[in-house]
């Protein structure tokens, strides 16, 4: 009885078990879609000491829906749901000096608000997403590097988002 004539059929065998079963796996995506529903309709508060902030959120959070969820925008009237987000105002804190003591680099910590009304429900979240930048020493960082710490950190905390009605949708199914 040889050994080595029996391991190929016992790999292909063991494939089939594994093939068959499957692990299971569904991308977060698929729970927050359970949550949100397919058609999601959105609104961001315009603050009134960063109304130029606006724009660039309501853009990340557009984009995200559209990328993550695979939903589609749409009118109020038609929406499953409805986000309303509103914008704390940036914190942007040293975080590293040169030899000199002049602030080289700052975080910018974003945090949204935002609330999610259904038919059914409504339900408030916070999000909070930060984005690391440098700057010439002894230099106020420029509008271009402000919009974009706004942009990136604002992904970061619709991300944050996005976890948490996943897991939502996770514990629901």
């Amino acid at each position: 009885m040889k050994l080595y004539l029996y391991i190929p059929k016992l790999l292909i065998i063991m494939f089939i078990i594994v093939v068959v079963s499957g692990c299971g796996y569904k991308p977060s995506a698929k729970y927050a879609r359970n949550v949100l529903g397919n058609k999601i309709n959105t609104s961001v508060v315009i603050s009134s000491q960063n109304p130029e902030n606006t724009v660039v959120i309501k853009d990340a959070v557009d984009t995200a829906l559209v990328e993550i969820f695979h939903t589609s925008l749409t009118d109020s009237k038609y929406a499953d749901t409805h986000l309303t987000i509103s914008l704390n105002q940036p914190i942007y804190t040293p975080i590293q000096y040169n030899a000199d003591g002049f602030v080289v680099a700052y975080r910018a910590t974003i945090v949204l608000y935002i609330t999610r009304e259904s038919k059914t429900l409504k339900k408030r979240y916070i999000s909070k997403g930060t984005y690391d930048f440098s700057v010439l020493p002894n230099a106020v960082f420029t509008d271009q590097e402000r919009f974009d710490a706004i942009k990136f950190g604002s992904a970061k905390a619709i991300s944050s988002f996005i976890a948490q009605v996943s897991a939502e949708g996770s514990r629901i199914e």
